[in-house]
């Protein structure tokens, strides 16, 4: 067999394997050592899994992992996602809609201190749901805009999945965090809008009943909401320190991340809410996530190795140039291709299985790999909300254990910012300039 073939083959058995139920990284690892075997010999296949495991996870930047994982759980304990949804709910409580807009951007702020989608859904769940079936809103309005607004998460830095993209595509981590600044907040603008549109062209989505008159603010209301002011200075103090030091140039993507991590830590001190059994659950926790996506990188080196020694992804790109397709023809089919994937395998695993075949296509087109970057986190996200995985979903439905709520129901609530999504990265393709803007200016 040649090398493409064996390429080929090696792709389609890891792909059989993953469908079959094995882990992704055990799949990469296993098909990529007898694939590199079957090129030439069982201890070259040796000697490049221990090439990998030291190139890859020796670098000092893989530091930013464990350390953002930690900030995020920490804040998760310190209950900033409470404090957060009880500001937005004080500002929007004039808005037809008003606790849905709450929810996105308390979504929004909690993901800028936060990274992990996973974590935004559960924890909103539990805060937000409660309150806006309380007030009238359907259930299945009320778990589709936590299940998908929790996608903000891996959006607006910092993001675990531009952790990711940086390290396989060799991009700056810190403009990959920077790039993602203004997509976020388009995104979270557009849900916004997708929630009052819905508030007036189909009120009966996402309300039971009619929505209650506005009445006056009252003296009382308005020293609740001095109070509520106050439980947002914490939240945008650790904001300036992580963001505003690593955007100045002050940390770097690792040093933030420390640096994240104590004041998160700090910030659980404070408010009386980290017990010792809680601190010692949530550094188990950081080491369970932060070893599974180190080892899935490790999984992933290997794979590319075993991919360039193949040759594949240089026949796949002359084979793109004989077609003779256009840039923008390569990229619909590999946003679809990524959206599909999203179906039924997880975020990271697209990412780890895809990239190492198009990136050098993208180069190839003259892309810009920032921007192709940020376009294929958006598309990876969609992923999140879609059947039959959508993880953020299932997240939601086992965090609310609420058997009159449904998976389908979930699945329904999400639609309208299914298709949110669908525009945002439509435009995001169309203007690179909305992901590059930032990241070359800082």
């Amino acid at each position: 067999m040649s090398g493409i073939e064996i390429g080929i083959v090696a792709v389609v058995m890891m792909l059989a394997l993953i469908y079959f139920g094995m882990h992704i990284s055990i799949a990469l690892m296993l098909v990529s050592f007898l694939a590199i075997s079957t090129l030439r010999n069982p201890e070259l296949a040796t000697r490049m899994v221990a090439a990998a495991a030291n190139d890859s996870l020796s670098s000092y930047l893989y530091g930013v992992v464990p350390l953002f994982v930690l900030m995020g759980l920490l804040v998760v304990i310190s209950g900033v996602g409470r404090d957060t949804f009880d500001v937005f709910q004080w500002l929007t409580r004039r808005i037809r809609g008003g606790l849905g807009v709450a929810t996105v951007g308390a979504n929004g702020i909690f993901a800028s201190i936060t990274g992990i989608s996973v974590a935004s859904a559960a924890v909103f769940t539990k805060v937000a749901v409660p309150e806006m079936r309380r007030h009238g809103y359907t259930p299945k309005f009320s778990v589709g805009v936590v299940a998908g607004s929790s996608v903000l998460g891996m959006l607006i830095p910092p993001s675990l999945l531009m952790i990711v993209y940086g390290v396989l595509a060799e991009q700056s981590v810190g403009r990959m965090f920077i790039a993602g600044i203004i997509p976020g907040i388009l995104l979270a603008a557009t849900f916004c809008i997708t929630i009052l549109l819905l508030a007036y062209l189909r009120p009966g989505f996402m309300m039971q009943g009619a929505a209650s008159a506005p009445s006056a603010v009252t003296a009382g209301e308005a020293e609740s909401g001095l109070a509520l002011a106050f439980k947002l200075v914490p939240i945008l103090a650790l904001m300036v320190l992580v963001l505003g030091g690593l955007y100045s140039g002050f940390f770097t993507p690792t040093e933030a991340g420390g640096v994240g991590a104590c004041g998160a830590l700090l910030l659980a001190l404070l408010k009386r809410r980290l017990s010792p059994a809680k601190f010692y659950q949530v550094l188990g926790e950081t080491g369970h996530v932060a070893v599974s996506i180190l080892f899935l990188i490790l999984a992933a080196s290997l794979y590319s190795r075993m991919l360039a020694l193949t040759g594949l992804p240089m026949a796949i790109a002359q084979w793109v140039t004989a077609m003779e397709l256009t840039a923008y023809h390569f990229l619909f089919l590999y946003l679809l291709v990524v959206i599909l994937m999203g179906c039924i395998i997880d975020s990271v695993s697209i990412m780890l299985i895809v990239l190492p075949i198009v990136l050098p296509i993208a180069q190839f087109f003259g892309m810009d790999l920032i921007w192709f970057g940020v376009i294929t986190v958006v598309a990876v996200e969609i992923g999140l909300i879609t059947p039959p995985f959508g993880i953020s979903v299932y997240t939601v439905n086992a965090a609310l254990n609420d058997r009159s709520v449904p998976v389908k129901e979930i699945f329904k609530g999400v639609v309208p910012f299914f298709v949110a999504m669908l525009v945002v990265l439509f435009v995001l393709t169309l203007f690179p300039v909305l992901s590059t803007y930032l990241a070359y200016r800082y």
